[in-house]
């Protein structure tokens, strides 16, 4: 692959914390290489930032892997930026071209305030988990993983909705920032499992009445967040949701 060097045009959103009116402000970084990864190229300008004893940008970053969620950007109006089932840190540089200019903002939800530049609060999500989002277990030993024998389909789609990272590209993607793809995921892969038996009613109802309760949407199934999903959860995970949420208030 030809290894290049770019310069490119940043307008990113700055803001000082959740209370202050932020604005955009424009950056000319050069001689970008076409391998950094879009977080490589932001540690390059927050360099040269602090050198010239500026405020470097703020930006929420963790694994670099693709698996933790932290790096929430909405890049050129789309979270995570153009690649498709991609997180921030593992878009390159390569996808973009010499002289384009980039939009950067931070997520766009009530739910998730801004802490400052581009990190948002999404402990609302945490919230959403602490409510449900866990199963009854013994202490001691863990159990054999063959002790209790699931079906093949069922394992197969219990695994596809734990895929997801909880990055919040979902609702910040939805119009009505709504986390229902989020929240039907970890319902999902607790509902498939017979672990996940005891609290199963339970469950679905706290974990929906906490998502109301944090100021998410409503979802009208437009399937934005499937699209953009780092891990491409599938939106048959809330139909499963609603079922289960149905099934639970006709059963209770």
């Amino acid at each position: 692959m030809e290894h290049k060097h770019i310069n490119l045009k940043l307008e990113v959103w700055r803001q000082q914390n959740s209370k202050a009116k932020g604005d955009f402000e424009s950056y000319e970084v050069k001689d970008i290489s076409t391998e950094m990864s879009f977080l490589e190229m932001f540690d390059v300008l927050n360099e040269r930032l602090i050198k010239e004893g500026k405020d470097p940008i703020a930006f929420d970053h963790d694994c670099r892997e693709g698996i933790c969620g932290m790096c929430s950007m909405y890049i050129n109006g789309r979270p995570h930026g153009p690649w498709e089932a991609n997180t921030t840190c593992q878009l390159h540089m390569r996808a973009f071209n010499d002289g384009d200019t980039i939009v950067v903002e931070p997520w766009r939800a009530n739910a998730f305030p801004v802490i400052k530049d581009l990190v948002v609060d999404r402990s609302a999500f945490d919230r959403i988990i602490q409510a449900g989002g866990y199963v009854s277990v013994n202490t001691g030993n863990a159990v054999d993983g063959n002790a209790i024998p699931i079906e093949k389909d069922k394992a197969d789609a219990a695994f596809a909705a734990a895929m997801c990272i909880g990055c919040g590209a979902c609702v910040a993607a939805c119009k009505n920032s709504s986390a229902m793809l989020f929240t039907s995921a970890k319902v999902s892969h607790l509902a498939l499992l017979p672990q996940g038996d005891p609290e199963r009613k339970s469950r679905v109802v706290n974990m929906i009445a906490q998502m109301d309760k944090e100021g998410f949407g409503a979802c009208t199934n437009t399937g934005a967040c499937e699209a953009v999903c780092p891990k491409e959860i599938s939106i048959s995970n809330i139909a499963r949701l609603n079922a289960e949420y149905l099934s639970a208030g006709l059963t209770s």
